[in-house]
């Protein structure tokens, strides 16, 4: 069964372009987008890369880029992600068209609401474990996360310390994926960790729809079945 839950990788920037470009290329088959996440790069070199990853075989589809609306839309790449000082997704999605996929980091349940009030097409909620991106900040809290996706109306994408053991109580609380930052783009072997996250990913997704299946033809059996 192929997942419809997502698998996101962020960049960290901690790589150079060609440690990047050699990580995505071994990663993309297992995730479903890449966010390029460099602040400190130019505009040149974003382009550098996403010229070499294109060039290797890497699906535009799957190439977002974090705040540099003018990047994603110039190669027709797969998303853009805003943050709270990015664009409004408003004027993004004006901008673009429709021919990208919006996305909005978001910390809180106001937000969320306001992501979806300006047409962001999913959230990317986090923290919610304790990571060293976020060093003496305490995570959110599982809680916290199944509370934003039971009230946010556009999907959620879970950030922040996950590791794959993680993934089945974060797919139980509602999201519809998960971001991985150096769980994957540190690993000693990317790939690997990709695949690792992916399977538990897949395998958290199916178990929850087989739940919900089981769960719909038991209420549809008919009430002799249950001899009353």
């Amino acid at each position: 069964m192929s997942s419809s839950h997502e698998l996101h990788v962020i960049s960290n920037g901690e790589q150079d372009p060609s440690k990047l470009v050699s990580v995505v290329d071994a990663i993309h088959p297992h995730i479903h987008a890449f966010h390029l996440r460099e602040r400190r790069w130019s505009a040149r070199k974003i382009s550098s890369a996403v010229e070499q990853l294109l060039e290797l075989g890497v699906p535009a589809h799957k190439l977002y880029i974090n705040d540099r609306l003018d990047i994603a839309m110039s190669y027709t790449l797969g998303g853009v992600q805003l943050g709270a000082e990015s664009l409004n997704p408003l004027l993004a999605r004006a901008v673009s068209a429709g021919k990208l996929r919006i996305g909005r980091s978001v910390h809180t349940i106001e937000e969320s609401s306001a992501a979806y009030g300006h047409k962001a097409d999913y959230i990317l909620y986090g923290h919610v474990y304790p990571t060293s991106s976020k060093d003496g900040l305490p995570g959110r809290g599982i809680s916290a996360l199944a509370e934003v996706c039971s009230k946010s109306r556009i999907p959620v994408i879970a950030i922040g310390g996950i590791t794959p053991n993680c993934v089945k109580e974060i797919v139980q609380a509602g999201a519809s994926g998960i971001a991985i930052m150096s769980g994957i783009m540190n690993a000693a072997d990317p790939a690997s960790a990709a695949k690792a996250y992916r399977c538990a990913l897949d395998q958290a997704a199916a178990a929850m729809f087989n739940g919900t299946a089981a769960l719909i033809m038991k209420e549809s059996e008919p009430s002799w079945a249950d001899g009353k």
